[in-house]
């Protein structure tokens, strides 16, 4: 691991907690994960694992994983509309420990779009995890949030963690059961 000292301050999200917190210009990191266009950093002096979003990379000293930039531009061009790109994006958000993305887990149970005074679109989403005391839930949530946020059209993104109904393993798609050796 490569020890980086931020360039400049950026939003981070704490791991497991989901707590957004900034960490300042300066702060020594270690880069650990980048999974999903997004980076998992040590930040020792603030005690800790944290989340960067990929559109922060050059705060440290990297460019936008082409993850993300695929993940957008993917998720620009797909057609039939913004819920359509929503769900695109949520498709590179996963379960720190699953290996498939929370739309093919089955964990999205709604999306609302609503539509601002000022032409942007603020996206509302429900979903659920696949166990009660999963700790990452609102790291999960905070990271698809921020991931909506990228899209164009989009200038707010919010995600609700329901239980109605719990989740069961009949609620993944066939494309996750193949990804899972359970298909």
């Amino acid at each position: 691991m490569d020890e980086i000292e931020l360039t400049r301050e950026c939003e981070a999200v704490q791991i497991p907690s989901g707590e957004r917190v900034p960490l300042p210009q300066g702060t020594e990191v270690y880069v650990t994960q980048s999974l999903g266009g997004s980076f998992t950093v040590q930040a020792p002096s603030y005690g800790g694992l944290f989340r960067i979003s990929g559109q922060d990379a050059d705060a440290l000293g990297k460019e936008i994983p082409e993850e993300l930039k695929a993940a957008t531009d993917a998720a620009a061009a797909v057609e039939g509309g913004l819920e359509e790109q929503v769900s695109a994006m949520l498709k590179t958000c996963f379960d720190p420990e699953i290996p498939v993305n929370i739309v093919d887990l089955g964990l999205i149970y709604d999306t609302c779009i609503l539509a601002q005074d000022d032409g942007s679109n603020r996206v509302e989403i429900k979903m659920t995890l696949t166990a009660p005391g999963c700790g990452m839930g609102v790291f999960i949530a905070a990271d698809a949030e921020d991931k909506i946020r990228a899209l164009p059209d989009v200038s707010d993104a919010r995600v609700e963690i329901v239980w109605d109904p719990l989740w069961n393993p009949q609620m993944i798609s066939e494309e996750g059961r193949k990804a899972l050796g359970i298909g």
